[in-house]
């Protein structure tokens, strides 16, 4: 198995799942591939000749992807045209490939959450190159699984390119006194370690190709995920809801994005995960 993006909080749970599961695992990050350059990806890849290829590499640098012209070649380079190119070599080689996407790929009017079959829609260009991605590794085809995740958190990853995930920022806030959290934004969230899980479950059993939505089961607001941290830690500021943005946007988000899961048995409710990782830290 090839994990590229190993070095990502997604990389990171990846390589350690599968690890534990008994596979035979090649780790590889920015320093070991560039995913931009197609020649690259197919000497390389081919001379390792691995069975299943996943693909965790990802720009979602948002905002700059939407004010800055050079950052959005940049994301659409790896969000849109190296998933079709590892897609392209995977097919050549026979073997499994996972890419993951987003809930960004939808307009977030549909306050229902989405199904893995609804129509994207998305406002903003971060959601456009991951679509884009989605759509060229269907125009490859062969045995591929493309995954949907929304608000991943989990041990941060140790790339330059990881982000701080929400917990993490919460966490940091602990000794304030009251904290003020946007309370308009509605989504499912993905812990890393239970999105390894259902990966494995994927390229081990016998479901068919496709896409799939891969986040925890339930959705909240972002005050209503601060608000379960502390109450989980039985310490923290008082969690005040906001009815605007904290912060000047340059980029429209989805309001209502929650993945509905109806391909797969449910993750577990994203309550119980995130209970999980607050002990383990």
């Amino acid at each position: 198995m090839l994990i590229i993006g190993s070095s990502g909080t997604l990389g990171q749970a990846l390589t350690l799942g599968f690890g534990n599961k008994g596979y035979e695992v090649v780790a590889w990050d920015k320093e070991d591939i560039d995913v931009t350059s197609k020649q690259e990806l197919r000497s390389k890849i081919t001379s390792l000749h691995p069975q299943i290829i996943i693909n965790a590499t990802a720009y979602n640098a948002v905002d700059k992807a939407e004010t800055d012209e050079n950052e959005r070649k940049v994301c659409f380079e790896i969000n849109a045209e190296a998933p079709g190119s590892l897609a392209t070599v995977a097919k050549e080689l026979n073997a499994v490939f996972v890419h993951y996407s987003t809930n960004y790929v939808f307009s977030g009017e549909k306050r229902e959450g989405y199904k893995e079959d609804d129509k994207p829609a998305p406002v903003n260009k971060y959601g456009e190159s991951k679509l884009a991605g989605e759509e060229a590794v269907k125009e490859v085809g062969g045995h591929f699984y493309i995954v949907r995740l929304s608000r991943l958190f989990g041990i941060r990853g140790i790339s330059p390119m990881s982000k701080r995930t929400f917990v993490e920022i919460m966490l940091s806030e602990v000794e304030k006194e009251t904290l003020e959290v946007g309370n308009t934004e509605i989504s499912a969230i993905t812990y890393a370690p239970d999105l390894a899980l259902l990966t494995e479950k994927l390229v081990s059993g016998s479901f068919p190709g496709g896409i799939y939505h891969g986040a925890n089961s339930g959705e909240c607001t972002w005050y209503e995920w601060a608000t379960e941290i502390f109450k989980d830690l039985g310490r923290g500021p008082k969690i005040v809801p906001a009815t605007h943005s904290l912060t000047p946007k340059a980029t429209k988000h989805p309001t209502y994005a929650t993945l509905l899961n109806t391909k797969l048995p449910p993750q577990r409710d994203w309550k119980q995960a995130l209970s999980e990782f607050l002990k383990n830290i």
